[in-house]
């Protein structure tokens, strides 16, 4: 089928859910994706920050499809050598124990279930309550819609499980006040990546760190898109030296295949007994032999440290490109994670022009551009896409 057909038939058998761009693609290497017609685009979104490595990492390929001739699946009712090495590598890096979902969503719900028995063993049974963030997105699942902080996407599913609290981001007096007796844990992005990049600052972290500890609160930080090096460190906290007793990954923590995890500290962790949690392909062999190749990519690659200076690189060009237009009103965001709100601007309409010239950006809103480029990204790139974008704001 051509392009046009094959659109045709996800119109008939698909639920709509997505607002998709009326492209298919085929086929992807590194920064670069074709679409069916053989159109080169080049990719700074990474499947909205699920390949930190590039398309398809051969290294990576090759460890899944390898293992998927070994051995594909075999329940958590068994130990595999994989797991426990990639749990061990997981674990040193986070401090802590892990637990192995297949998405953010997941390992975000198995955080709020963890924090919730942890409350109630510790504490009491009514320690069940959670505060999180506005403008937060902590996924799509019930539990998960309820934590996120947007009112346009979870009151259509209302009634929700109840227990959470929404205060402003970085705004310590109202998370002082959400925080109660009732309160087992507080649940923050580092950088609020959904809702257009925006960053934790430094005082409010520590504050943040502070309270839970006076209070008896667990602090929970999703890292499901800004862990793996995207903000140039390899979490975003640890550039802000506040160690949360969560920390929840997914997206690129296997180049590209579905895997989310939970990592807590040991005291934490001990709440959890078997049958407490668990997840039929979490952790699976072939997924965790991925995942294992994208964390030695990340370390021999210095994709960490890359991630800062290629993203020092961007924001300076951005900053640049908005005295030249005057039609850019800021630029923010940590290594290789940026968002820039436009002065006015239909930030859709800049979308929709820069994929007819060839590179692929995300729009939040009517005003903000968010860029999650591969961490594999070359400066040559960046200022392809950037003239292209002054040429769109221009018009």
């Amino acid at each position: 089928m051509n392009a046009s057909e094959l659109i045709d038939s996800a119109e008939q058998f698909h639920m709509n859910t997505y607002a998709r761009f009326p492209i298919v693609f085929a086929r992807a290497a590194g920064t670069k994706v074709w679409d069916i017609d053989g159109k080169e685009y080049t990719d700074f979104l990474s499947g909205i920050g699920v390949l930190n490595l590039g398309h398809c990492p051969p290294k990576v390929v090759d460890a899944f499809c390898a293992q998927a001739h070994e051995l594909g699946h075999v329940s958590n009712l068994f130990y595999t050598e994989l797991q426990v090495e990639l749990a061990a590598r997981l674990g040193r890096l986070g401090g802590g124990r892990v637990f192995f979902a297949n998405s953010g969503a997941e390992a975000n719900e198995g955080a709020l279930k963890l924090a919730r028995r942890w409350g109630k063993l510790n504490f009491s049974p009514e320690k069940t309550g959670y505060v999180t963030a506005l403008k937060s997105f902590h996924g799509r699942t019930l539990a998960t819609l309820a934590a996120t902080g947007q009112p346009e996407k979870n009151q259509l599913f209302e009634p929700l499980p109840a227990g959470f609290k929404h205060v402003p981001f970085n705004e310590i007096d109202a998370l002082a006040a959400a925080v109660d007796d009732s309160t087992c844990a507080v649940m923050l992005e580092v950088v609020q990546g959904e809702s257009g990049v925006w960053p934790a600052s430094a005082d409010y972290l520590a504050a943040v760190r502070r309270l839970c500890d006076e209070r008896g609160v667990l602090l929970i930080f999703d890292e499901v898109q800004t862990g793996m090096g995207r903000t140039g460190k390899f979490f975003a906290f640890e550039h802000f030296n506040v160690q949360p007793d969560i920390i929840t990954l997914a997206k690129s923590l296997a180049g590209g295949f579905p895997i989310g995890a939970v990592i807590a500290r040991d005291e934490v962790a001990a709440a959890f007994n078997p049958g407490d949690h668990g997840s039929t392909f979490g952790g699976g062999p072939a997924v965790c032999a991925a995942a294992l190749a994208a964390l030695d990519i990340v370390k021999d690659d210095r994709l960490v440290e890359r991630s800062a200076i290629v993203g020092e690189y961007f924001k300076a060009r951005l900053k640049s490109l908005a005295d030249e237009t005057g039609l850019i009103e800021d630029v923010r965001g940590l290594g290789l994670m940026i968002g820039l709100t436009l002065k006015g601007a239909d930030a859709r309409t800049i979308v929709i022009a820069l994929l007819d010239k060839g590179f692929i950006i995300n729009s939040v809103g009517d005003r903000i551009l968010r860029f999650l480029p591969p961490l594999i990204i070359a400066e040559a790139e960046i200022d392809a896409m950037l003239a292209a974008l002054k040429e769109v704001l221009e018009a």
